[in-house]
Parts: structure tokens; C-alpha cells; sequence
């Protein structure tokens, strides 16, 4: 018997990478996070979202720096 890998809600996803639900919705938009659309409802295969973080998908190394106030200040 085969068994199959079950799909996962965007809460599951929260608690498995222990982030901000703003964070998923940013990734799928974004940065590419695999979610497949289910109707209204995004699901999620964790072995999937495993292997985009392992790959660097939710790496912030590559996000501009916000500008300091300081540095702000400077230019105004």
C-alpha cells in the first residue's frame, strides 16, 4: 500500500516553521514558497516547504537593509 504525503494548512505551516502568518502569505507572493490553491485555500506539502528552506527560500540575506533613522536624517 502507498501511502501519500497529506496536505497541510497555512496554520500547519506556522507551527512546523514557527513564523508569522504575514511571513507564508509574503513567501508564496514573493519569494516563491510552494502552496497549491485549493478553491479559496492554500495547501501545503511540509516536504515541499522543507526542501525551499533547506534551498535558501526564506534566507532574508538577500532583502535590502532598511535605512536607520540616522541615515535618514543625513540625506534630508
Amino acid at each position: 500500500m502507498r501511502v501519500t504525503e497529506p496536505w497541510v494548512s497555512v496554520d500547519d505551516v506556522l507551527s512546523h516553521l514557527g513564523v508569522a502568518r504575514d511571513s507564508v502569505y509574503r513567501w508564496i507572493e514573493q519569494r516563491g514558497l510552494p502552496a497549491h490553491k485549493v478553491g479559496r485555500i492554500w495547501k501545503f506539502k511540509l516536504s515541499e516547504v522543507d526542501a525551499w528552506v533547506r534551498a535558501g527560500g526564506a534566507d532574508m540575506a538577500d532583502r535590502p537593509v532598511a535605512r536607520r533613522a540616522s541615515q535618514r536624517r543625513r540625506r534630508a
